[in-house]
Order: C-alpha cells, then structure tokens, then sequence
C-alpha cells in the first residue's frame, strides 16, 4: 500500500507522467467496443439525429453461424435474427447501448419476426407530425423467398418499437415510367408478375428529404432492379408513386444523401458476403433517371470497395459538407464479428462524392 501512496505523490509531484487518453478517432474495420467496453452489434444498419443525439440502429447478429439448407445453392450463411439494437452517443466515437428497441419472437416460429426469418437493414425516420419513430426493414424468410418491408413505431428514439406488420410494398400499382412492355406477362417478367401482391423488397434504405417527404429504396424484381417508392405522410406505408431505377444491374445495399440539390447514392453488385465493387449515382429529381459515375472508392482495394458493402450515409450535423459513408465489413462464417468501416466523404469541385482509405482518422473541428 505504501509503494502504491509514494507512486501516486510521485505522479503528482511530476516524478511520472501519466500518459494522456488517447484522442477519440474511428478507427475503420477494428473492434469498435460500446461504452460499457463490449462490441457494438448494429450491422446493416443506419443513424438517425434527433434532439442533439445520434442513434445507431442495426441488426443484433448473436451466436452460431450455419448455412440453412435452403440457402446452400448461394451460400447464404447466416445466424438467428436477434431483432433490432440501439446505440446513443452525442460525438459519434462514443456509443452507449440502448438495448433491443425490437426484439425477435423466440416462441412463434410462424411469426414474422421468428428468430430463424430474416430481419435485416433498419433504418429509423422521425415524423414530425406524428411525433412518431418510424422503423422499417426487410423482413423476409430463411430462403429469401418472403421479400417484405417490415413497420414498426414507437413514441422514442430508443423505444419499444410497435410491430404494425409487413407487407410487398406498391401492389396494384405500376411505376411512373412503366413501358408497355413492361406490362406484359412473362417468364422474366418480374416487375408483371408481383403486380397484384406487391413488389418483392430486399435490401433497403429510407431518405427524408428538404420538404419533409420521405421514401424507401429497395432492391425488387429478383434484386435485378431498384425501386424508390414515396412514402404516405405518416411514413407508415408506400403513397401509390414509385420508379424503377437502376433496371437490370441487380444493385443492393442502397445508401442515399442530397447535397447542393441533387441527390446521390451508394450501392453494390448482388454477391452475397463477398465483397465487390461500389457503384455511384447522381440526380436531380429522385425518381429518376439516375446517372452512374462508377466507383466512389480510390486507392488500394478500391475495387473491392475496401472488403466491405455500403449500408448508410450520415450527413454530420451541425457540420456542413461533412458526410460519413458507412460499411459494413462482413465475416459471412462469423457473422457477430463482422466489422464496421467508417469513411469521410470528400466531394471535387465538381461536386462529385469520393472515397479513400484511412487508418484512423477524425472529424473536423470546423463548422463550414
């Protein structure tokens, strides 16, 4: 004890330096642990700001990883949904777990939100005349057959989510800038043949724009086309007014931001766990037709998009011009640890979004 006292009047006498904390930074594709020093656990997912604070959702990816059997002829691993988590933090570095805002259904295998279906890419939206949080998914079956976009809500950031349900979203209902052909029955077809059910939903992701309207991007059609679909005022369901975009180039893990009036959006290839080259697009209207400009990614592993799939854009409030580009790393034979790779956004004269890698890196200090 005594050793302990004179090393301790020591420091303070300026005997030892005690080494400072180090600065807070991300840190891309390491152990990312929460405030109470444990993984965080949010893949796939997305960050809503409300009232001064960030909230992580994402999917709570717990226990063994196995490939179902209906999943072997692609290689689907995966592990039982354990619903949606919740992180809190006021900086961005530091994340404090705010438990399952909506939990799996461990007792009702036939249940949507049964632990062996898929809950998958959540994202949370606050509606300012409801007052409501809105949190959508893709709900979906073992064998990916199911395709729905799950609802739920809830009266906080962090808190219980009500389940209102899934559904196929925009049944009955042909897009803006359907062809005749597009109308015709066949086997290919896809777009005809989920008229009346409603259109199948995969990956996804919503946006909020400028005037309050909201909208949900989905990979649909087999995940060969993507839709963008307007959202009802309360946010709870499709309003009857979608596009096609990106038709035939089967991309998923859509991730959309606006700055300067047009609106961009990351995306990747359909290749499983396996990583592949990102994809860029621009417009001016978000229905379309939206234009490509290649890869966002530069430098070494660009072409693989750094090992990792695009999940979200977060524009960093308060901070004009600075954006974060979200991945996730996946380990598709251990799926918990899967990493999550954080970027900056830098942006030409031109305008145009880019992306390079960094170790460690921080946000800027300025608010410009």
């Amino acid at each position: 004890m005594k050793r302990i006292q004179l090393l301790i009047i020591a420091c303070l006498a300026g005997g030892l330096t005690p080494s400072a904390p180090a600065a807070p930074a991300f840190v891309p594709g390491e152990v990312w642990r929460d405030t109470a020093g444990e993984p965080i656990n949010a893949h796939g997912g997305g960050i809503l700001f409300h009232d001064g604070v960030y909230y992580w959702y994402g999917e709570l990816k717990e226990g063994r990883t196995y490939l179902p059997k209906v999943n072997q002829a692609w290689g689907g691993t995966r592990v039982l949904a354990g619903g949606v988590s919740c992180y809190s933090s006021t900086n961005l570095y530091d994340w404090k777990n705010e438990g399952v805002v909506l939990p799996s259904d461990a007792k009702n295998p036939a249940a949507d939100l049964a632990c062996e279906n898929v809950i998958e890419r959540p994202k949370v939206i606050y509606n300012a005349k409801t007052r409501k949080f809105v949190l959508w998914f893709h709900q979906d079956s073992p064998d990916y057959q199911a395709a729905r976009s799950g609802v739920a809500v809830s009266d906080t950031p962090t808190g219980p989510f009500k389940y209102l349900g899934s559904f196929r979203p925009d049944a009955g209902v042909w897009p803006i800038n359907v062809t005749a052909k597009d109308k015709k029955p066949a086997k290919t077809n896809f777009l005809a043949r989920d008229f009346n059910g409603g259109q199948m939903a995969r990956d996804m992701t919503l946006f909020v724009d400028d005037d309050g309207k909201a909208y949900q991007f989905y990979a649909s059609e087999e995940n060969s086309t993507m839709h963008v679909s307007l959202l009802t005022d309360d946010y709870l369901k499709p309003a009857g007014k979608y596009a096609r975009i990106f038709i035939g180039r089967s991309t998923e893990a859509p991730a959309v931001f606006k700055r300067d009036g047009k609106y961009y959006l990351i995306g990747s290839g359909c290749t499983g766990w396996d990583p592949n080259t990102a994809r860029l697009a621009v417009v001016t209207n978000i229905f379309g037709p939206w234009i490509e400009l290649g890869n966002p990614c530069q430098g070494k592993d660009a072409a693989k998009t750094y090992f990792c799939q695009s999940a979200f854009v977060l524009p960093v409030a308060e901070k004009s011009g600075q954006f974060i580009a979200m991945f996730d790393r996946w380990n598709g034979w251990n799926l918990p640890d899967s990493r999550y790779v954080w970027l900056p956004l830098e942006f030409s004269a031109e305008g145009n979004p880019s992306l390079h890698w960094q170790n460690r890196w921080t946000l800027k200090t300025d608010k410009r």
